[in-house]
């Protein structure tokens, strides 16, 4: 009998994603989000045929749910958990800073206090995010010096500390990922991607803060999902992996080239706008321990995987133009 699995934050885009990944190696999933499941066409796992949906969500906000959840965990015993569950969107954590501290932090550490009593638990994988280190000079190998700059990275490194005296204490089995911009079909619209391959089909301008001349490295969801699966089932406890390209693109470059394969005029589009707030330069993860330790690589370029992203689009370009194109907040 295959593990069963617990994906919180399984409306996410990584985490839908990963949970079609899971579903299509034969595993039972559970699911849980603070919100409603959304539409389809932003759940990667509902695109798969019927037979193979051995899922089951529950709608759980961890803010104010948790005795609900425990119940579920008892219930279910998942033998892996995969928790995506966290406040992004770095710009607007600096409007409400109390919600990503409340979210990110006291939430989770509510949440570890109950998960490191199920003995049922092999591996806890956190996904955090490379802003912990703030915006890198060269390959950043795995580490907890961190340096964030924003509220939204300072909740992330505070959990992930928190994370660190768990396993030290008592050798909680949690393992951190920790990967580049991920995009792919399904990624929520108001994310750079997507949101400019709809905007150029709908001819709405595009916003580039501080004109894109940051550089990140953006890996498809597909690459993304493998690494975790893999670092799931043989990642050592404690340790830290990257889920990276070895390729660097400033976000105007990315623009540019979306532009050339929908054959839209870059000057059309884009117009540039004042930088966000303690934006981070670069993100520039070294992925060596992940490729030699888990034996991975990423399979897709980022031509390949634009392609993917603007058939998806297209495909739903009908009900794509309804959905919200902006971040709204939730707690």
């Amino acid at each position: 009998m295959l593990d069963k699995f617990l994906v919180i934050g399984s409306n996410s885009f990584s985490g839908s994603s990963i949970v079609r990944f899971l579903l299509e190696k034969g595993h039972d999933v559970i699911g849980c989000s603070r919100s409603e499941e959304p539409n389809d066409v932003l759940l990667p796992y509902k695109w798969l045929k019927k037979e193979k949906l051995k899922f089951e969500f529950h709608q759980v906000n961890l803010n104010h749910d948790l005795e609900k959840f425990g119940k579920i965990l008892y219930n279910k015993k998942p033998n892996y958990i995969i928790n995506f569950s966290a406040l992004g969107m770095v710009a607007q954590s600096w409007d409400k800073p109390e919600d990503w501290y409340q979210t990110n932090v006291v939430a989770q550490v509510k949440l570890h206090e109950l998960l490191r009593k199920f003995d049922f638990i092999k591996k806890y994988v956190h996904v955090t995010t490379p802003e912990v280190y703030g915006s890198t000079n060269g390959w950043q190998k795995e580490s907890f010096n961190f340096n964030p700059s924003t509220p939204y990275a300072v909740s992330r490194a505070a959990c992930d500390m928190h994370l660190k005296s768990f396993f030290e204490a008592y050798n909680f089995p949690v393992v951190f990922t920790r990967a580049a911009n991920v995009y792919g079909p399904g990624q929520q619209l108001y994310r750079i991607i997507p949101r400019t391959i709809l905007y150029a089909r709908l001819g709405e301008k595009l916003s580039l803060h501080g004109g894109g001349y940051s550089e990140r490295s953006f890996i498809h969801i597909n690459d993304v999902a493998d690494a975790t699966y893999k670092i799931a089932l043989k990642g050592k406890i404690g340790e830290t992996y990257h889920i990276s390209t070895e390729d660097i693109i400033s976000v105007r470059k990315l623009v540019i080239k979306i532009c050339e394969i929908m054959l839209v005029k870059f000057s059309d589009l884009v117009e540039d706008s004042d930088e966000r707030l303690g934006k981070d330069q670069s993100y520039m993860l070294d992925s060596i321990k992940l490729r030699k330790e888990q034996k991975w690589k990423n399979n897709i370029n980022l031509e390949e995987g634009l392609l993917s992203t603007i058939k998806w689009i297209d495909e739903s370009l009908e009900t794509l133009k309804n959905l919200p194109h902006k971040y709204i907040h939730k707690t």
